[in-house]
């Protein structure tokens, strides 16, 4: 690796949790926002995602990534059980799958951005992991009703799942986009 790129994989491991903040207040317009917007953030983590993986042709580029987001979220207390292990075990995915399909190919990055594209839910996982406590911060922290309108989203399992299964063709299409507008760090790869 290149001096410049260890720089540039700080710079995109630091915008990455900034990403975090995008999608979560998103919140802040309805319920449903911050509950879904995982399944559309891929988008931006693709680019974040692709350039790092393009300067990391090896062992570390999801872990990295994902591991700032944990220190970040343990700083500021926005970690709780359900978020430490999903976003170990869509880690553990990703590293896994870059292995299998090699470092240094397109087919590795693209398939391993699949589980690390899930990374927002991870993050959003404590409405439905504890649901509870979450109804019970969004009366303190949140405008007067928010609670009432966060309980259906939370309760509509079906909606979730649809979701969920949308976030995979979202993130093989935000790939290819991010490809497509990287297309020198794309070329990096085989």
């Amino acid at each position: 690796m290149k001096k410049g790129s260890v720089f540039g994989i700080v710079i995109a491991a630091i915008i990455y949790p900034l990403l975090f903040a995008v999608g979560s207040s998103s919140g802040l317009i309805h319920p449903a926002c911050y509950a879904y917007v995982g399944t559309f953030m891929p988008i931006l983590f693709s680019f974040v995602y692709l350039y790092v993986c393009a300067n990391m042709q090896c062992f570390g580029a999801p872990l990295v990534l994902n591991g700032l987001l944990v220190i970040v979220g343990l700083i500021t207390g926005e970690s709780n059980p359900a978020f430490l292990v999903i976003i170990i075990v869509l880690t553990v995915l990703a590293e896994l799958l870059r292995r299998l399909q090699r470092y240094d190919t397109r087919k590795g990055v693209r398939l391993s951005f699949i589980p690390f594209a899930y990374a927002f839910y991870a993050y959003s996982a404590h409405w439905w992991t504890d649901t509870e406590g979450s109804l019970a911060a969004a009366l303190e922290e949140m405008p007067a009703g928010y609670a009432d309108k966060m309980a259906p989203v939370i309760s509509n399992i079906p909606v979730l799942v649809i979701m969920l299964v949308l976030t995979i063709p979202v993130a093989v299409l935000a790939m290819r986009i991010a490809e497509k507008a990287m297309k020198k760090l794309a070329a990096r790869l085989n």
